[in-house]
């Protein structure tokens, strides 16, 4: 048997070690080479990887800065690998489709360009789904992301490939995306954490569109609240390029965390009123987890938005189908590219393309609405708290659940509707964990909570959800794999 890997420290730690050269660049890439090697051949969770001898020729370049006394930046030396959807110079960028499988983009995408900036040393890719459909991680470019915990079960998706190399301590601090939970359900079913920031806090683009892509957005995943804030802090910030980015820049999420918790007011919206259908365990898991509020000096209680559930819904098919639609209906108007797609890239772009201007419409006014009536709640509450996901991690041969709690799945993706409402406003929405299933055949798998702060919060969703990792005693359990 091989020896046990101890655990990366934190990503801050890292970097100060690495600042008062306690640590180099090299020993920080020959160990996450290590773990690499003897962890991903059975998770799949990072692709394109580039050749060892290279990226410890370009740790010894960082070390060399260091030694010049060169600026560096924050990330300096990391090594990490963006996930396979976002333009990055140099290294394939797929997007798990075989239409792209050969692809290398000319140019980095705003956030990678600013990895780079910090020092990131980019080892390869994290795997995710084709053009990023679905909550499960597995494509025909490079097969499926298996779950950190049990390789029979999904990993999710659709940033499953980087939740799975943090879980496995792979990478210090990964990136994801997020639309319908890509950054939240992979992290609740990996055990770590992933912030959905708000609406513009990390800029997208450059890109043909950058207008009406209101739904999507990049952001941080790390195994602890400050490594993800870490992360935030340089990927953070307005950029003109980018027109809908937020003000200001990412100082702010650098600093410590440590706040006083004591009095805020948590809303647990739970199945937002038996309207969505869970998987057996998940909400006595989600609301046994909820005591730990208490630890904290936090009160809890129950709270439903007075909204039309089934007409949200609708709003987001249109939207979502929409963006799906007017991004790949080249693809799928060329036969030849069209055999390449998968069935439900294709069912939603077929649906998208059906859409009248008044339904369009019709959806944005819903989205509105929405959006007030969580103003409305959050006169009487500081946060929302409702579960990550509706279904523990699936077995990894199962693309999508057809049936959950009983009820009929009527999409691909409906099973992650618990996910659609900090997405609609624009909120910042963390996935915290919450424990493990004790439920049987998923016994052991990961769930988690889904934290959602007010308009432009992030900063205080961070601080509690930092709170929370101190509070929580299975905040730092690890995968048995790393025991092996």
């Amino acid at each position: 048997m091989s020896a046990t890997l101890p655990p990366l420290p934190s990503a801050r730690s890292l970097a100060a070690a690495l600042q008062r050269r306690e640590l180099s660049c090299r020993d920080l890439m020959q160990t996450c080479l290590a773990r690499i090697e003897r962890f991903n051949p059975q998770v799949n969770a990072l692709v394109s990887l580039q050749a060892p001898e290279e990226m410890l020729r370009q740790a010894d370049a960082c070390d060399a800065q260091r030694a010049r006394g060169d600026a560096v930046g924050r990330l300096h030396g990391f090594p990490m690998a963006p996930k396979d959807f976002v333009a990055t110079a140099g290294l394939p960028t797929t997007m798990g489709s075989p239409v792209f499988a050969r692809q290398v983009t000319p140019h980095d995408a705003i956030m990678v360009e600013r990895l780079r900036r910090a020092g990131a040393l980019f080892v390869g890719r994290s795997n995710t789904p084709e053009f990023g459909l679905g909550s499960h991680t597995y494509n025909t470019v490079f097969g499926t992301t298996r779950n950190a915990w049990n390789l029979d079960h999904a990993a999710g998706g659709s940033s499953g490939g980087a939740a799975v190399a943090l879980a496995l301590h792979m990478l210090p601090v990964a990136d994801g995306s997020d639309m319908m939970g890509s950054l939240r359900n992979p992290a609740a079913w990996n055990h770590v954490y992933g912030l959905r920031p708000s609406l513009g806090r990390v800029p997208t683009g450059p890109g043909p569109e950058l207008f009406f892509q209101q739904l999507g957005c990049e952001g941080p995943m790390g195994r602890t609240p400050e490594d993800v804030a870490w992360l935030l802090s340089v990927q953070a910030g307005y950029d003109a390029r980018s027109p809908l980015s937020l003000a200001g820049d990412g100082e702010a999420f650098a600093q410590p965390l440590d706040a006083e918790l004591r009095g805020q007011r948590i809303a647990w919206l739970g199945d937002l009123g038996g309207h969505l259908p869970m998987d057996p365990g998940v909400m006595a898991l989600c609301e046994s987890a909820l005591r730990h509020f208490d630890t904290l000096g936090c009160s809890v209680a129950p709270a439903v938005p007075a909204f039309d559930f089934n007409a949200l819904w609708t709003a987001w098919l249109r939207l979502r189908g929409f963006i799906v639609a007017g991004a790949l209906r080249g693809l799928h108007a060329d036969p030849a590219t069209r055999a390449q797609l998968k069935p439900e890239a294709c069912w939603e772009i077929e649906q998208g393309e059906r859409l009248s201007a008044a339904a369009l419409h019709e959806a944005a006014v819903t989205r509105t609405q929405w959006h007030a009536a969580l103003l409305q709640l959050f006169e009487r509450f500081d946060f929302l708290v409702l579960p990550a996901a509706q279904v523990f991690p699936l077995p990894a041969d199962v693309h999508w659940p057809r049936e959950v709690g009983g009820r009929a799945m009527n999409t691909y993706h409906r099973w992650m509707e618990v996910t659609i409402g900090p997405s609609l406003a624009g909120l910042p929405a963390m996935a915290i964990p919450a424990g493990f299933s004790q439920a049987e055949g998923t016994r052991g798998l990961p769930m988690g909570l889904q934290l959602i702060g007010r308009p432009g919060a992030d900063l205080d969703v961070l601080r509690m959800a930092h709170g929370w990792h101190q509070a929580v005693p299975f905040a730092n359990v690890q995968p048995p794999l790393l025991q092996q």
